[in-house]
């Protein structure tokens, strides 16, 4: 089994208090816009289009994962207290990616503006995308750095793998950076959906990585104990959310089934939890009262 140094448990944990507070300091819960029948505010399923649109732009680019994720996350906090025209929307998001490029890549790798504007087929001239982003900016106080499910993602991960790095790497087929860049995917797919904006970053990320673990480690809900109690996120909340992301990743079978039971059995301890219980999983195929 491999084991990390102390100091790198403690960097690690170092890092979830630090991502874990400042999220904890400027969530918001997302609140649901009425449905208007005039062309008057951007609705959620052209919201995600966009996302979509920008997580094209960003492939065709090949920037980092952080400027696309970032990107996302400045479109969705500067479209929910607005009411923004659809026909703005491009203009929008094309320029989220922009700040999103500035700040998370090196200069040399930022594209132009005439370049980006033409690369997007955003329908918007550099002018325009100059005004938006003081538009932007203001809105947002000049403060784009925000904590993000990417965050939480390499932390969480890093934390699995220096645990159970052999069973991921024998049963996935994958090293460690091969198997975060294809969670990092699946963390693509869940931007582009509306329904998961209900979800934090750090529960969204767990719920992602933990659907996974299920597939590729025995030990996964040891190891899922062990991230709740790091995080002191709820288990019933985590359930859910991983019920939601099942259903945005479109895979019902990585979900719980329902009528999930949790039995507790002793076992030695491991590097990931030092006390004295190990957790066995059964489905009932009745109700449990």
């Amino acid at each position: 089994m491999k084991s990390v140094q102390p100091w790198g448990r403690r960097r690690l944990s170092f890092l979830l208090e630090t991502v874990a507070s400042r999220e904890a300091s400027t969530w918001t819960v997302y609140a649901p816009k009425k449905p208007s029948s005039q062309d008057t505010d951007v609705s959620p399923a052209q919201r995600d289009e966009a996302v979509l649109w920008l997580t094209e732009l960003h492939n065709k680019l090949q920037l980092y994962p952080e400027t696309l994720v970032l990107a996302v996350s400045v479109l969705d906090r500067f479209l929910a207290p607005i009411k923004a025209r659809p026909k703005y929307l491009r203009c929008i998001a094309v320029t989220s990616f922009f700040l999103a490029a500035k700040t998370c890549e090196e200069d040399e790798c930022v594209p132009s503006l005439k370049e980006l504007a033409a690369s997007s087929h955003c329908g918007c001239s550099p002018s325009e995308i100059l005004r938006m982003e003081r538009i932007i900016l203001d809105k947002l106080n000049w403060d784009l750095h925000t904590t993000t499910a990417l965050d939480f993602l390499h932390i969480f991960h890093a934390m699995a793998s220096s645990c159970r790095s052999e069973f991921l790497d024998s049963t996935s087929g994958l090293d460690p950076s091969q198997h975060l860049a294809l969670l990092t995917r699946r963390l693509y797919t869940c931007l582009a959906d509306h329904t998961l904006l209900q979800l934090r970053g750090s529960m969204l990320a767990l719920a992602l990585l933990t659907l996974d673990l299920e597939t590729c480690c025995p030990d996964w809900l040891l190891l899922t104990i062990d991230l709740l109690r790091r995080t002191q996120i709820d288990s019933s909340e985590l359930i859910l959310s991983r019920e939601l992301v099942a259903r945005s990743l479109s895979t019902p079978s990585a979900s719980l089934p329902p009528n999930t039971v949790y039995i507790y059995q002793p076992r030695p301890p491991t590097c990931c939890q030092p006390g004295r219980f190990y957790v066995r999983l059964l489905c009932s195929a009745k109700t449990v009262t």
